[in-house]
């Protein structure tokens, strides 16, 4: 029975998309507009595989429907996290995502909550995150008008920010930003503005979900980040990103030094090596991390030890 389980990404190209996960993460990716590595994922838009030990080849989602002891003999009956790195060579569509209540009623699928850890962003590099309209009426106002500038929150972004970005955030991720997000296991995306773009593969603008957007759009927009919390250690962190209603992100730092980790609110736990490397301890067993690299601790795995000089992301749903 695997003590931990390595996964191999699956990989979406975009036109936004570029090639940082190749220069950046070294993955092998399939094109020169590779928008986003779907690193932990049992999504059936884009499965990521398990590569290690007795269970090699399977997807996540044939794991979690054929070892459900591994997750903590879970009642759901789809594995509930995404963690995906994007790369935005060129912005973003403006969108939005419903909550689970609309997205079952419309698309029989979860909702989608995210959070967003900037791993890097060039200079004058922004974010779209929420808007200005006081209420419904205005936000199609504005919309109609074409106001776009008015409407939309611009926020610049540098190297370790955090970005909560709860279902009913009108958001874009900016040009020259690479993020690693945290989400609901959904694809469900309404486009609320695309710029007026032409997408080179079709020739065409990409269709928009206006109605939709609107319909999920919370106004007014409140920020719901929350400030970290972080716990020093020895040449070694634990900082807490978000808790929220769907998971918890943490953010695991060790500076030459090591750090003892167990779940905390879920039987499992997902993890992303955004930089640097190390050791990871189980037992008596030693595995090498590094940057680009990304695990699932099942639980059958009550404690384990990172070791070295490395950031993680680490996730658990609720």
């Amino acid at each position: 029975m695997n003590d931990v389980l390595f996964l191999k990404p699956a990989f979406q190209t975009k036109m936004w998309g570029g090639q940082k996960l190749r220069t950046d993460f070294h993955y092998d990716i399939p094109s020169d507009t590779t928008g986003e590595c779907w690193a932990i994922s049992a999504h059936p838009h884009g499965p990521a595989t398990i590569a290690n030990g007795d269970f090699s080849g399977l997807t996540l989602a044939e794991l979690w429907d054929q070892q459900p002891k591994l997750f903590g003999n879970p009642s759901g009956h789809v594995f509930p996290l995404l963690t995906k790195i994007l790369d935005a060579a060129k912005i973003l569509s403006v969108q939005v995502h419903p909550d689970d209540q609309y997205a079952q009623e419309h698309e029989h699928e979860l909702g989608k909550t995210e959070c967003w850890y900037v791993l890097s962003a060039e200079p004058g590099s922004y974010l779209i995150y929420g808007h200005n309209a006081r209420d419904k009426a205005e936000l199609k106002g504005l919309v109609n008008q074409g106001q776009w500038d008015q409407l939309l929150r611009k926020v610049y972004v540098k190297t370790g920010d955090f970005f909560f970005v709860p279902s009913g955030t009108l958001h874009a991720i900016g040009s020259g930003v690479v993020v690693l997000e945290t989400q609901q296991s959904s694809d469900t995306t309404y486009r609320f503005y695309d710029f007026d773009r032409v997408d080179p593969a079709t020739g065409k603008t990409r269709e928009l979900h206006l109605q939709q957007s609107i319909d999920c759009t919370e106004t007014p927009f409140v920020d719901q980040n929350q400030t970290p919390i972080t716990t020093e250690y020895d040449h070694a962190s634990i900082t807490q990103l978000v808790d929220s209603t769907h998971f918890i992100v943490n953010k695991w730092q060790t500076n030459f030094g090591h750090l003892t980790l167990h779940h905390e609110v879920a039987p499992y736990t997902l993890a992303s090596v955004v930089d640097g490397q190390g050791k990871l301890k189980i037992n008596d067993q030693v595995y090498s991390i590094t940057k680009g690299d990304h695990f699932i601790i099942p639980a059958t795995t009550d404690e384990w030890t990172l070791d070295g000089n490395m950031t993680v992301i680490a996730s658990e749903p609720k």
